[in-house]
């Protein structure tokens, strides 16, 4: 069985919200998650039907403090996942 852990939170943002009306939501995943562990992990968690799975990683900023101190935050993961149509998550 897959971990339901696997989702850490929903991406809640502007474009994100935007994109419910086309039953696509967007979750930050850990790193080490695959398209059919996440499809079985929103199944488990919300109850409905993932139709697809798009997986994107975001390296970390460049960050710099000081002078010549040059460091990096942390990257992540996102997952945009397509739902069957008339089926929805409340994400509240």
């Amino acid at each position: 069985m897959t971990d339901p852990m696997l989702i850490k939170k929903p991406w809640i943002t502007e474009k994100a919200t935007r994109l419910t009306s086309s039953n696509q939501y967007i979750f930050m995943v850990k790193s080490s998650a695959t398209k059919p562990e996440v499809k079985k992990a929103i199944h488990a968690l919300y109850n409905v039907d993932p139709i697809a799975v798009n997986i994107l990683n975001r390296a970390g900023k460049v960050k710099r403090s000081g002078r010549g101190i040059k460091g990096r935050t942390e990257g992540y993961r996102k997952a945009i996942v397509t739902i069957k149509e008339g089926q929805k998550i409340d994400l509240n």
